[in-house]
C-alpha cells in the first residue's frame, strides 16, 4: 500500500503547485478579478473537478496561495518561535521579526486582495480572516504582557492589540522597505524597540538596601 499511495501523494502535490502557480500568475498577470477556478485549470492544464479537489472554493484557493508564499508550513511554522518564546519581551522581538519575513513575501499578492475586497467577496472573507487571525496574535502578546506585570499604562489588553495590528499593517511596513527603503533586518530592530518602548513597563525595582538605616547623628568631621 505504502508503494501505491507514495506516487499518488507526490502527484497530488504536484497539483497543488501547479494550481497555486496558475494562481500567482493570474492575479499578477490580472488581478484578483482574473482568479476563476477555470481559468486556473486551463493556466494549470488540469480539468476543473481537479482544481475543486484540493480547493473546495475559490476563497478556499486565495488562501492557501496565501499561506504557500509565507513558506513551508505556513503561518503556525513561522509563528512557532512567537508562542516558545520564554517572556513577553522575547515574544515581542521574535512577533516583529516574523512580520518583517512574511509581510513582504505576501504583500504584492495582498495588496491585489485588498483591492478588490468591497466588491469580491472571496477576496472580502480573505481579508476579514487574515486581519481577524493577526489581531488575535497581537492580542496573545498584549495578554502575556498584561499576564507577566509588563503591561505599560495607559494600555489594556484590548488597545495594545489594536495598536500592535497597526503598527504591522501592510501600509507602515510597505512605506519602511520600499519608500524609505530600510533594509529588512534594520526594520525588524526598530519595529521590536518601538514595541518594547511603547507596550512595556520597566521591571520592578527590587527593594534597595537602606544604606542609611541605623545611622544617627551627623558624620564625623
Amino acid at each position: 500500500m505504502a508503494s501505491i499511495g507514495a506516487p499518488q501523494n507526490a502527484r497530488s502535490r504536484r497539483t497543488v503547485a501547479a494550481l497555486l502557480q496558475a494562481a500567482r500568475e493570474l492575479i499578477d498577470e490580472g488581478g484578483v478579478e482574473a482568479l476563476t477556478m477555470a481559468a486556473v485549470a486551463e493556466r494549470a492544464g488540469v480539468s476543473r473537478r481537479a482544481v475543486y479537489l484540493h480547493f473546495p472554493s475559490r476563497a478556499s484557493l486565495i488562501n492557501g496561495l496565501v499561506e504557500d508564499l509565507k513558506g513551508a508550513g505556513g503561518l503556525d511554522v513561522v509563528l512557532r518561535p512567537v508562542w516558545e518564546a520564554p517572556d513577553a519581551l522575547t515574544m515581542l522581538d521574535e512577533w516583529a521579526r516574523c512580520m518583517v519575513s512574511i509581510l513582504p513575501r505576501i504583500m504584492p499578492i495582498v495588496r491585489a486582495i485588498q483591492r478588490v475586497s468591497r466588491t469580491d467577496p472571496d477576496a472580502a472573507q480573505h481579508w476579514e480572516e487574515a486581519t481577524r487571525a493577526r489581531h488575535a496574535a497581537c492580542r496573545r502578546i498584549a495578554e502575556r504582557l498584561h499576564d507577566e506585570g509588563r503591561l505599560a499604562p495607559p494600555w489594556t489588553v484590548d488597545t495594545a492589540a489594536d495598536m500592535m495590528l497597526a503598527l504591522t499593517s501592510f501600509e507602515v511596513i510597505e512605506t519602511l522597505l520600499d519608500q524609505c527603503r530600510w533594509p529588512v533586518d534594520r526594520l525588524a530592530r526598530h519595529l521590536a524597540a518601538v514595541f518594547c518602548g511603547t507596550f512595556v513597563a520597566p521591571a520592578p525595582v527590587a527593594d534597595q538596601p537602606d544604606h542609611d538605616a541605623g545611622r544617627s547623628g551627623s558624620p564625623s568631621a
